[in-house]
């Protein structure tokens, strides 16, 4: 069995024991990495307590051979696409792709994810629909754009209408008299 599919079989129950979705198993490098995610996101909390319990297990069963670090964390804003399900999950999200060097066409795709299924997607490009199967993709991952930056030294917003109930500086100050 590959690592990644034992560590995936040990870890689930972790995770699902914290109500959260098992994004992504990904080990390379000496790096273990483990993506985490929920309906609204994910807290750090919960990220902290996986975290514990799967290096307490890890360092108990001990399924990798040799040094690693190991990784806990969500897929973040701009996450990567692996699977059909990651790519069902993002459809109508903005992606960029990288495909094989032996695939027919531009090798980077940017575009919106219109469709997925269980051989591959279609992806809204400024030149059309553009089909793409799954053994064709290279590197696949969302986009997130952010908004403008706003200018230094830009207008500033209107604070509103002038509170009232502050003494007005302008009129004298009526203090008791002092002997």
């Amino acid at each position: 069995m590959a690592i990644v599919d034992r560590v995936r079989e040990l870890v689930a129950p972790i995770v699902d024991a914290e109500s959260v979705e098992l994004y992504d198993i990904e080990h390379k490098g000496g790096v273990l990495r483990i993506l985490v995610d929920g309906p609204d996101g994910i807290d750090i909390s919960v990220i902290k307590r996986i975290s514990r319990a799967v290096s307490r297990l890890l360092d108990e069963v001990d399924p990798i051979p040799g040094r690693y670090t190991l990784e806990v964390s969500s897929p973040g804003l701009e996450r990567p696409l692996r699977t059909p399900t990651h790519f069902s999950k993002a459809v109508g999200s903005d992606v960029k792709i990288k495909t094989q060097p032996d695939a027919a066409g531009d090798r980077r795709v940017t575009g919106t994810l219109i469709s997925a299924d269980d051989d591959g997607f279609e992806v809204e490009t400024t030149d059309g629909v553009r089909r793409i199967p799954y053994r064709d993709v290279s590197s696949a991952r969302t986009v997130f754009e952010w908004g403008p930056t706003p200018k230094k030294g830009g207008k500033r917003p209107n604070p509103g209408p002038a509170d009232t109930s502050l003494p007005d500086p302008s009129l004298p100050d009526k203090k008791a008299p002092t002997s």
